[in-house]
């Protein structure tokens, strides 16, 4: 994951994918929404890990909230703004340089709230395989005496969807990747990973309950092209 923890630098340095923005993620404020409304889960005062954090939108608002936040992001560049806007917010979060398709330096069954929003896509396989073994392991189950009310720890993952996206099915056709339904974004060199949702389903459900899965349309400006991107908005519990 070397060659693409150099990809992501480069982008956060001359970013043509993500953004700029300090504010945390609609999808993140959306998720938050359905663990309070439908699962009366609150998220306060809990363990959160933020994997692939980046600039740390998300990791931040969180602590903000009162939450002890671990935050692992592949890209110095990132990693170094994130801990900037933390301090600038006089908070703090446990910001950790890292791949997240290498094993975790956290304790079994110890955080409540797992986020991935768009980081693991860029995982090969074998990394993939190392992310869910080690989500399923520090996320609290229902009956982990660390747990809240019998309550486990919930799962945010926003994926690639590969399903009725034209600009995916070429991408796959004229620059496909090693792998599995993967294709290289060849301007900055990124490997993505795409799910249709069978695929999601079947990799997921080995590791976690599946509470909602959905199917999310937006569109990003890309070398001055707009491009739809879909995505699976998944809820999950241990």
């Amino acid at each position: 994951m070397a060659h693409q923890g150099n990809v992501w630098d480069r982008e956060y340095k001359n970013p043509k994918l993500v953004t700029g923005k300090s504010d945390p993620q609609a999808d993140t404020l959306r998720f938050l929404k359905f663990l309070k409304k439908e699962q009366k889960f609150r998220v306060e005062d809990r363990n959160i890990l933020d994997l692939g954090c980046g600039t740390g939108r998300n990791a931040n608002y969180l602590a903000d909230l009162g939450n002890k936040v671990i935050g692992i992001e592949i890209s110095k560049t990132a990693l170094s703004l994130a801990k900037t806007r933390a301090q600038e917010m006089g908070i703090n979060v446990d910001y950790r340089q890292g791949d997240i398709g290498e094993k975790y330096d956290i304790e079994d069954e110890s955080i409540d709230v797992i986020l991935d929003i768009t980081s693991s896509n860029s995982l090969d396989e074998k990394g993939r395989e190392i992310y869910l073994e080690e989500v399923a392991r520090v996320l609290k189950s229902p009956t982990s005496p660390k747990a809240t009310s019998g309550k486990g720890g919930c799962f945010f993952v926003r994926a690639l969807c590969k399903d009725g996206n034209q600009n995916v099915k070429n991408l796959l056709k004229i620059s496909p990747g090693r792998e599995y339904d993967t294709y290289v974004l060849k301007d900055i060199g990124l490997t993505e990973r795409v799910f249709s949702r069978e695929d999601f389903i079947k990799m997921y459900s080995k590791y976690f309950k599946i509470l909602s899965l959905e199917k999310k349309t937006s569109y990003t400006t890309f070398n001055d092209r707009i491009y739809k991107r879909d995505y699976w908005l998944a809820y999950m519990t241990k």
